[in-house]
């Protein structure tokens, strides 16, 4: 039959940092301190980390993603803007074309 199944845990500190969580359970463990709306509005202003889209009607964050938020909300937020605002790290080779 396979190695039994182990259950599933209702408890975030005991989540591996590479688990997945949805929209509902961050609500239902209590995570958050702001609605649903105000957690995807976030997301769109890069204060709160972007999730993974799993399946097209699944979407869900990474557990390690979340513990870095909520350990320091604030610099999260300015971490993400900063990198926002810098742009590539790259620049363009402008050989084309010249011997």
């Amino acid at each position: 039959m396979g190695a039994p199944r182990k259950p599933i845990t209702k408890d975030f500190n005991d989540m591996p940092d590479e688990a997945l969580i949805r929209l509902a359970m961050l609500l239902a463990l209590n995570l958050l301190p702001f609605s649903a709306s105000t957690l995807w509005r976030k997301v769109r202003r890069g204060a709160f980390p972007a999730p993974i889209k799993v399946s097209p009607n699944v979407t869900a964050w990474r557990v390690r993603n979340v513990r870095a938020w909520l350990a320091d909300p604030a610099t999260y937020a300015n971490a993400q803007n900063m990198r926002a605002t810098q742009g590539p790290s790259f620049r363009r080779s402008s050989t084309r074309g010249r011997p």
